[in-house]
């Protein structure tokens, strides 16, 4: 009888735990990459990257002598200059992978956390339904600054993401433009 029950609760296990590692039917990618002590990320079929790191007026309130009162800064450590956003009701796949030491992409709203190694590719997936922000932050102690690795996410409705991915290939190109001025 105790084998009985044990494959019984084997089926739906395994079933549901193969159904949570699957990253196939994706509607888009994005490869993330740590640094220390910022991530980079990537939409590779939208020709987007941007590195993110701490927002300036928090890595300036965490310097040794600043005089800024961090119990006045809204969500200390969790900013950054530079958000990942993504669209709602799409399913997304998530690339890992780190340039020099191991971290861990950890945001705990949606339960993610996978480490990024370098030299490997870890793959998640997600599907975000509820607009709004999640924070997270580096989770492996990846060198002195490991602790101002922040994650943020902003998930939006479809229609806002367009807009969001037609501004920053027009940033991307003004900036490529300004490259190649004397």
């Amino acid at each position: 009888i105790p084998i009985l029950i044990l494959l019984a609760f084997a089926a739906p296990s395994t079933r549901t735990l193969i159904m949570m590692e699957d990253s196939t039917d994706t509607d888009m990618t994005i490869k993330v990459t740590g640094y220390q002590w910022k991530w980079h990320y990537d939409y590779p079929e939208e020709g987007i990257s941007f590195f993110s790191a701490l927002a300036p007026e928090h890595n300036e309130a965490r310097q040794r002598g600043s005089n800024i009162d961090v119990s006045q800064i809204e969500n200390y450590l969790l900013e950054v200059d530079n958000p990942v956003v993504v669209p709602i009701n799409k399913k997304i796949r998530i690339l890992l992978t780190a340039n020099d030491v191991i971290h861990a992409w950890w945001v705990p709203a949606p339960g993610w956390k996978r480490y990024a190694i370098p030299g490997f590719v870890n793959v998640n997936w997600t599907l975000l339904t509820e607009p709004g922000i999640y924070r997270g932050q580096c989770a492996e102690l990846c060198g002195k600054d490991h602790g101002f690795m922040p994650i943020v996410i902003k998930a939006v409705t479809e229609p806002e993401y367009r807009e969001w991915i037609e501004q920053n290939k027009r940033a991307q190109a003004e900036a490529a433009a300004g490259v190649n001025r004397e």
